[in-house]
């Protein structure tokens, strides 16, 4: 059976969307599978870290934000700040500014777009078949609770103890300077990202069942500053973030973004992985050697599925209340994580 198109993305995503404008780069034929046809919003904490911005732009897509100069980590009245390293620069953008950055890039290449969903898919030797669309590949990059990994049954388990979960919420007032807050609370971490002039985005990472209101009353600080403020969005959630495969590809279908697997968003790095992850794929494709995909996926997750495994495990145990008094006693070692982890 003759392919209608080169690969099918499955989700429309910043990583999905990504993965289309690579293909297109590359000049193969693509579509995108999403029932959602208006900008996708989504509870994130909206903080492109400097790694984000170079991989955007050579994809041609450079979305309106608030400048981020670095992180803040906050507890009680400790305080550490440390400002991204060379100079580097990241960016607070609304979630839906970003995906109408990318969908506009993606439409200007030729992508076509098809407002369907997928509840099956067949593949074999030479092509994949999902929503009457056949493809040489096929790309499930449909989020955390992934119809494609489901199908291709390559996810695995994952305890439900610890499970956590985001809430986010806008307010309308101007940020308090250029750097991601983090307050650490007995229970979650909330970031404050400035994603414009007047407008700042809350994002609150915890337990299941945690109440906005509550954690925020849990800040004094920050509860003063929204005080009286009618939010700007309604409030978001999303989540449980552990997600676990058995693998990444099988045969013909690659998972990308948090399809592939997702550890936790606690270190704001899952678009610039997501990127990362969306090149390999699209080079697997061009190269027709999906085999490589694995290894691609293993090599450029690497630090960053370490690193944030290892501060959720710190979150989770009763190491969690010395997090930020350790971080402001080794300023050196918290930055070179900042650091490590915004590239």
């Amino acid at each position: 059976m003759t392919a209608d198109f080169d690969v099918t993305v499955v989700g429309a995503g910043p990583v999905g969307l990504a993965a289309a404008i690579e293909a297109r780069m590359l000049g193969l034929t693509v579509a995108v599978i999403e029932p959602r046809t208006a900008a996708i919003d989504k509870a994130c904490g909206e903080g492109l870290m400097p790694g984000a911005l170079p991989a955007l732009a050579r994809l041609g897509v450079d979305p309106a934000g608030h400048p981020l100069s670095g992180v803040s980590y906050r507890s009680g009245t400790t305080r550490v700040d440390h400002l991204f390293g060379g100079g580097a620069a990241g960016r607070g953008v609304r979630r839906t500014t970003l995906h109408s950055a990318l969908s506009a890039r993606a439409a200007e290449l030729g992508v076509d777009f098809v407002p369907r969903r997928v509840d099956s898919l067949e593949q074999d030797d030479s092509g994949v078949t999902a929503a009457g669309i056949r493809s040489r590949y096929l790309l499930g990059a449909d989020g955390l609770h992934s119809t494609v990994r489901r199908l291709t049954r390559l996810e695995r388990p994952v305890a439900q103890r610890a499970r956590r979960f985001g809430l986010r919420r806008h307010y309308s007032m101007a940020p308090g300077g250029d750097l991601i807050e983090v307050y650490w609370t007995k229970t979650v971490e909330a970031y404050v990202t400035p994603v414009g002039d007047d407008l700042v985005g809350i994002a609150m990472l915890g337990p299941q069942g945690t109440n906005f209101e509550q954690a925020l009353a849990e800040i004094p600080e920050l509860a003063a500053r929204v005080a009286g403020r009618r939010p700007a969005s309604d409030l978001r959630g999303a989540g449980p973030f552990r997600q676990r495969t058995t693998a990444r590809s099988l045969g013909r279908v690659m998972l990308v973004g948090d399809a592939s697997g997702y550890v936790d968003a606690i270190t704001g790095e899952g678009i610039r992985v997501g990127l990362a992850q969306a090149r390999a794929a699209i080079d697997c494709v061009d190269a027709d050697a999906p085999g490589r995909y694995e290894r691609e996926w293993s090599r450029r997750t690497r630090d960053f599925r370490l690193l944030t495994a290892g501060l959720v495990a710190a979150a989770n145990s009763p190491l969690r209340a010395r997090i930020v008094p350790t971080a402001a006693a080794l300023p050196g070692l918290f930055g070179a994580v900042v650091d490590r982890l915004a590239r």
